[in-house]
């Protein structure tokens, strides 16, 4: 991936806490007291309606993830939800302008399906372990050690290792992407504790890669079991790019928007979602019954992600996703293929 950076406009100064600002950001802000402290409000709130301001003029949407924090996932956020729901929102909206509220690879998908559209992504560095964990260059080697074997590749990675892969899938559908293929055996890349977890649900035989998340790899099953000490009535659900112990605890597991359908499905009174823990204040907003235990594992690279950061790219219009031509038309393949097998079992992406 590359980017551009277009030239700057002119920056208005830093936003104030003003009586305009409060009076217009009062009902964003009514939703969010349970999650954000009285005391932060006026240092987010001028930013949430700059940015509101300035979508309208830049002819912009902002696309959030769901590890996105609530400011940002409540308050500015056109469209929210996982990777797959990104992608699939990206195809679909009318603006010029995305600005892609997740980390890169997110915002290539949205360029790869969007080649018309300008796509932004308000902070370089947020980048993801997990996609780094491999290379183009990886998978064409892996193609060559087990020729005609077909490739399938978690939409967590770049667009050049996309470009290399018969078809793409989510945490999700990743089963039903692999045995949609119809072989006996499939290359999956690059998670391992992913790969693990759909091995242990179909008898397709899984090639894996030793990719892994930084901010899932750290949950332990030891952790687990310490959670539910004192609390027989927990509920806990796990992503499943968490190590097999881990998973082994769960009462379910299922990607980021599975388990959303679950904390309104269920009516458990507590529960602990193993994920990336900015969720749980997002997930809390529309669940203030729900007692979370939150354990925070946070996201680096997702957390990079700012308001301020967010209002300078829409005033200076950067940092722009460029993607090759040949790879992004390679890469579209696999992510359509992808989007044609559709949702899976666990509703949603990563």
């Amino acid at each position: 991936m590359s980017f551009q950076t277009s030239p700057s406009h002119a920056t208005s100064s830093l936003p104030i806490y003003t009586p305009e600002v409060a009076h217009a950001t009062a009902p964003v802000f009514e939703r969010l007291k349970g999650v954000i402290p009285d005391v932060e409000w006026p240092v987010h709130a001028p930013y949430v309606h700059a940015i509101r301001r300035l979508k309208e003029e830049r002819d912009a949407v902002v696309l959030a993830h769901n590890y996105m924090t609530p400011q940002i996932f409540h308050g500015v956020a056109d469209l929210s939800g996982d990777s797959l729901a990104l992608a699939r929102m990206a195809t679909e909206v009318d603006a010029s302008t995305i600005v892609l509220c997740g980390v890169h690879f997110m915002a290539e998908t949205a360029k790869i399906l969007n080649p018309d559209k300008r796509v932004l992504i308000p902070d370089l560095r947020a980048g993801c372990s997990l996609a780094e964990s491999i290379t183009a260059a990886d998978v064409r080697l892996l193609k060559e050690r087990y020729p005609g074997v077909p490739v399938v590749t978690y939409v967590n990675t770049s667009a050049e290792v996309k470009a290399e892969t018969d078809i793409c899938c989510t945490s999700s559908n990743a089963v039903e992407v692999v045995e949609s293929l119809g072989t006996d055996r499939v290359i999956f890349l690059p998670d391992e504790y992913l790969g693990q977890y759909v091995a242990s649900q179909t008898d397709v035989e899984l090639i894996l890669w030793k990719g892994h998340c930084e901010v899932h790899e750290r949950f332990t099953g030891e952790e687990i079991r310490r959670y539910r000490e004192g609390h027989d009535d927990l509920v806990v659900l796990a992503h499943p790019e968490c190590p097999q112990d881990v998973l082994a605890e769960a009462d379910y597991v299922g990607s980021t928007s599975g388990m959303i359908g679950y904390v309104g499905a269920s009516g458990a009174p507590k529960i602990v979602l193993i994920t990336e823990c900015s969720m749980s204040d997002n997930v809390a907003v529309e669940h203030p019954d729900v007692e979370f235990v939150r354990p925070c594992n946070l996201c680096p690279h997702m957390q990079r992600i700012t308001l301020p950061k967010i209002l300078e790219s829409l005033q200076e219009m950067k940092h722009e996703v460029v993607v090759d031509a040949d790879v992004a038309k390679r890469a579209r393949r696999a992510v359509e293929r992808m989007l044609e097998v559709g949702p899976g079992k666990n509703t949603g992406g990563a």
